[in-house]
């Protein structure tokens, strides 16, 4: 068959491996795409000749993990289509929760409003901290998803603890407000279609082509509903990377993206080869750190033929802010994305300071910073209030810190702050100087704090998808990364260590141009003894490799 000249055009361009991807004849296939391999290049190419092949653009449909994702794959597409008289938007792509939306109101159920789900564990657990919020966020999808049980069954059991109280109160909550979860938006478009025939034929007609994207990332109910839309013709083209499943605390299992040809019999798998976007030494150790891992599929994961750059092993045991700042000021002033990956948003706030004292304009949306919180104006009004002629600074702030940890319900953030204050205050002369340092602190950050820097501060997991010129990894050390905490507190702390790898992986794969690995050389991370030598490392020779 002859190809419009645009999809022949675009098939051209594609290295033969993207192109086998690409054009992958009808049935059920698996992409394996690694970091920097082309994988929305290769899914846009595919939809393109699906459509110059004979399908109609609508019964495309495309399915992504994230909202970010679905707008840029939405405007690659339609910009690939368009030569072939395919109107914007025809080949519908979706969130797997937008997409649970949209079946549930073509079957006439209220989708609204849509449960705040960290609002209503406030509400419901008012005795959890932060981290409790989190743990209960988890086990609220681990009972729905994963073991797809009830409210009422859990509120039966006569020796159910808080948290499992925590999940009745919740449901009961969600419920007396007549709307649904994120979680509700998949389950119960899966038993609309199991119970609805109709419903269910017309959504197989619309997803008669389904492309799925990330789908390592898939949790129990989004990868079942994907297979029950392809079913039975099953003409599906699953894109993911097993050594890229990262959200095991999202209910992602990378034993899922392994064990697709059991739910896919005759599933073909299709392997990209080649990182284009990582200079080679980046490649090179990154492949040698994940081949560590023992539940991943063999593979070859090699350069691209013009990959260039570096990878700057940066052993340094000064100061966190010292060691950044050194790095940091190795990148050239040209204008390049840059990015500061931590394994947690407490790790990046030395970055934050070295920023400030460099005035470098940055973006670092989920970091919670002193100067933002509103208790700490409280705090510098009660130091003033309470301030004594004559008395040191240090005097002043360590009484507000007594109080505040003496207080009967005593705030463990409020205790935290007054800490932080204390250790902030060291140097300055008097209470007037610091609260002025505090005013002007906050007037450069607010200068500083850009939407659009090119500099990125995030932890590994907030960059999965994204790249930067020159990329800077912080506590490659024994306890940090590895996280020695998620680890330990893991029910399999192998399968736990073996995700913190592939974060590493992740990590490193951000970069376009540099990798700099900042470790202190007395407690180098194991990641980094699997990668390297102890002599590349600047270790005894005598350690293990």
């Amino acid at each position: 068959m002859d190809l419009p000249p645009s999809v022949a055009e675009r098939l051209a361009r594609l290295a033969p491996d993207q192109r086998a991807a690409a054009t992958a004849p009808p049935g059920p296939s698996l992409c394996i795409a690694p970091a920097g391999s082309g994988k929305t290049t290769t899914l846009v190419a595919r939809a393109a000749w699906l459509i110059a092949t004979g399908t109609p653009a609508e019964a495309i449909r495309a399915i992504t993990f994230n909202k970010r994702a679905a707008v840029e794959m939405t405007e690659r597409l339609d910009s690939a289509v368009a030569p072939l008289g395919v109107a914007p938007g025809t080949v519908r792509v979706r969130t797997f929760h937008a997409l649970g939306r949209e079946i549930l109101r073509d079957a006439g159920v209220s989708v609204d409003p849509l449960a705040d789900r960290p609002a209503v564990l406030r509400e419901v657990a008012p005795w959890a901290d932060e981290a409790a919020l989190l743990r209960l966020d988890t086990v609220v999808s681990r009972l729905k998803v994963e073991l797809g049980v009830s409210a009422g069954e859990v509120a039966a059991d006569p020796d159910a603890g808080p948290v499992a109280r925590a999940f009745v109160a919740y449901e009961a909550a969600v419920e007396a407000s007549g709307g649904l979860d994120f979680d509700d938006l998949i389950l119960r478009s899966i038993e609309r279609l199991e119970r609805d025939d109709a419903l269910l034929r017309r959504w197989r007609e619309r997803c008669r082509e389904l492309l799925v994207d990330e789908v390592q990332d898939v949790d129990r109910a989004q990868l079942r509903l994907a297979l029950l839309l392809a079913a039975p013709a099953n003409r599906i083209f699953l894109v993911g990377d097993d050594d890229q499943s990262i959200y095991g605390w999202r209910l992602a299992d990378v034993r899922r993206i392994l064990g697709l040809a059991d739910d896919l019999p005759g599933l073909r798998r299709v392997d990209l080869e080649v990182n284009y976007r990582c200079p080679r030494p980046v490649v090179e150790r990154a492949v040698r750190l994940i081949e560590h891992n023992g539940e991943r599929f063999a593979k070859r994961i090699r350069a691209g033929p013009a990959a260039t750059g570096s990878l700057v092993l940066a052993p340094d045991a000064s100061d966190e802010t010292v060691r950044l700042e050194r790095a940091i000021r190795t990148w050239p002033a040209d204008g390049s994305t840059r990015a500061v990956l931590a394994r947690t948003n407490r790790e990046l706030l030395p970055a934050v300071a070295v920023a400030l004292e460099l005035g470098l304009p940055f973006r670092a949306p989920r970091i919670e910073l002193l100067l933002d919180s509103p208790m700490l104006d409280v705090q510098l009004g009660g130091a003033v209030q309470t301030a004594r002629a004559g008395e040191p600074l240090l005097v002043t702030l360590g009484r507000l810190r007594r109080s505040a940890g003496d207080k009967a319900s005593a705030d463990p953030a409020e205790a935290e702050l007054a800490a932080a204050l204390l250790a902030w205050a060291v140097g300055y002369r008097n209470l007037d100087a610091f609260v002025a340092a505090v005013h002007a602190s906050r007037s450069r950050l607010a200068e500083l704090r850009q939407d659009d820097a090119a500099l990125t501060l995030a932890t590994a997991h907030a960059t999965k998808g994204l790249e930067f010129d020159h990329v800077v990894v912080v506590g490659m050390e024994v306890g940090r990364f590895p996280s020695g905490r998620t680890v330990s507190e893991a029910e399999d702390p192998v399968r736990a260590y073996e995700e913190e790898r592939r974060l590493a992986y992740v990590a490193w794969t951000r970069a376009r141009q540099t990798l700099t690995l900042l470790y202190d050389p007395a407690v180098p991370s194991p990641f980094l003894l699997e990668a390297f030598t102890p002599t590349e490392l600047g270790l005894d020779a005598t350690l293990p490799a």
